[in-house]
């Protein structure tokens, strides 16, 4: 049995938030450029970019970035 205290009705519209994918494409003129893509998986699969490192959640793919370069 349904309960007697639902209310009816229309549900309030919630917009969906924007997909993150189109933050991995840089638009310069009339020319779309990719960010870093995993050299394992190929193109199309993007790494993650964090501080310290770079990863691939696909095949689990990482780079790190050493201390020594972030100093100069």
């Amino acid at each position: 049995m349904a309960d007697k205290g639902a209310k009816k009705g229309k549900k309030k519209h919630v917009n969906k938030p924007t997909s993150k994918k189109y933050k991995k494409y840089k638009i310069q003129g009339d020319k779309i450029t990719r960010e870093k893509f995993c050299p394992r998986c190929g193109s199309g699969v993007f790494l993650m970019n964090t501080k310290d490192r770079s990863y691939c959640g696909k095949c689990h793919y990482s780079e790190f970035v050493s201390k020594n370069v972030e100093k100069k």
